[in-house]
């Protein structure tokens, strides 16, 4: 296809304002967003960026996950359309930018086609993915990984939040759930632009981060189970400490992680206390470890080490331990054609750029198995992200959905 001309951007004052206006639905308490999925808030999201589409003259599709589609028609009928799109659900106490960028980008496309009155060959969609955060309804990235057959929309449906409402009946409660099959869609190609979520880009001064590859994920839960008893009265030598156990296992995560540097990760977020008492002994803790690589063979050594020597240190503290895994994905290797259109696109429009992995899941890494992806990333400051002190500046994301901009119309092609 041919190259569109480096004179062609979106407009970056618009793309702003509208990021500004859809962060008034679902306010954070800190200055960013509660905004999570399938609630009030996001229907409100959903309404909004619906009502922007079809002033763009995009007609809206709606599958049984809820994942939105918003195609602005090719002037071929039989080609494939060209994907474009994110997430606009976020963390209890998430940023302005984290996915709401890259569906606000991938509208912003189709203004500006608009404005200068170009045709594409293939029909352009811009998609607002369900769930990707995973926050409320575990795993992150469900219904994209619906629709690409990762998981069984079933399973998907009955995933419960921690009151336990189903992830079913609330996208029916609000009113998104389509009639269109999940997954029934074939695509030409996939972009998906995302803030960094890292400090890589912003530390070296770099525009645009060209992401090759993604980092595989492994979640394993951890329950330790020991005995709760009186802090004062339970001498030493007769605690059966799980909360000590707990802690014991989160020295070997780090330990593991360091081992295999500098590209692997590991840690825990997501912690549980039992009974949480300040004068009791935990008898109970359950907490995630999160391995990240983009090396499988890392990754499965993490685990195995994980599950040996986290047993060994239980064993010795007369604690009980177990071991569920309960997310994960391989590591992705992005489409070589997608990912020099974006690095190509980098090039012509003059801003500074380098590969990166994402360190994260996004939505493209489920899309990556059943299409041609690839992302664009643009720095945010300190690295920082699932915080509502996330910022980022205009011109990154006006460079980011530049970028964006020429990748995806090269794809679907300009007709003169």
């Amino acid at each position: 296809m041919a190259a569109p001309g480096e004179n062609l951007r979106i407009n970056g004052d618009r793309l702003w304002d509208s990021l500004m206006e859809m962060a008034k639905i679902g306010p954070g308490v800190a200055g960013g967003n509660n905004r999570q999925t399938l609630t009030d808030a996001d229907a409100e999201g959903r309404a909004l960026f619906q009502s922007w589409c079809e002033a763009a003259g995009m007609e809206m599709g709606l599958d049984t996950m809820g994942n939105m589609f918003a195609r602005r028609e090719g002037t071929d009928p039989e080609a494939l359309p060209v994907y474009v799109g994110s997430h606009l659900d976020t963390q209890p106490t998430g940023g302005k930018y984290d996915g709401v960028l890259g569906v606000l980008g991938g509208l912003e496309i189709i203004r500006s086609l608009n404005d200068m009155n170009i045709k594409t060959k293939h029909p352009i969609v811009v998609t607002n993915w369900t769930n990707e955060e995973g926050t409320r309804f575990a795993p992150a990235m469900l219904s994209s990984g619906v629709f690409a057959g990762v998981h069984e929309q079933d399973w998907a449906y009955n995933r419960e939040d921690a009151e336990g409402k189903s992830f079913g009946d609330e996208l029916e409660r609000i009113g998104w759930k389509g009639e269109e099959e999940v997954g029934a869609r074939k695509m030409h190609a996939m972009f998906e632009l995302h803030i960094e979520q890292g400090p890589i880009l912003e530390a070296e001064g770099k525009d645009i981060g060209v992401v090759t590859h993604g980092q595989g994920l492994s979640w394993t839960q951890v329950t330790v189970t020991g005995k709760d008893s009186h802090t004062g009265s339970t001498p030493m030598p007769m605690r059966r400490n799980a909360g000590l156990g707990m802690a014991r296992i989160l020295e070997l995560v780090d330990q593991i992680a360091w081992s295999h540097k500098p590209d692997a990760v590991g840690a825990a977020g997501h912690i549980d206390v039992y009974p949480n008492s300040r004068n009791v002994i935990p008898g109970k803790t359950v907490f995630t470890v999160d391995f990240r690589s983009p090396n499988l063979s890392v990754i499965e050594d993490m685990e195995k080490r994980l599950r040996v020597e986290g047993a060994k240190i239980c064993e010795e503290m007369g604690l009980e331990v177990s071991f569920e895994k309960v997310g994960g994905f391989d590591p992705v290797e992005f489409d070589k054609d997608c990912v020099t259109a974006v690095r190509n696109a980098a090039e012509r429009l003059g801003y500074s750029h380098r590969d990166l992995i994402s360190g994260a899941g996004h939505d493209a890494c489920w899309i990556n198995q059943v299409a041609p992806a690839a992302m664009v990333m643009c720095p945010c400051v300190d690295g920082l992200s699932h915080n509502e002190a996330e910022e980022i500046s205009k011109d990154w994301a006006t460079a980011g959905a530049d970028v964006l901009f020429h990748a995806v119309v090269e794809t679907a092609g300009i007709v003169e």
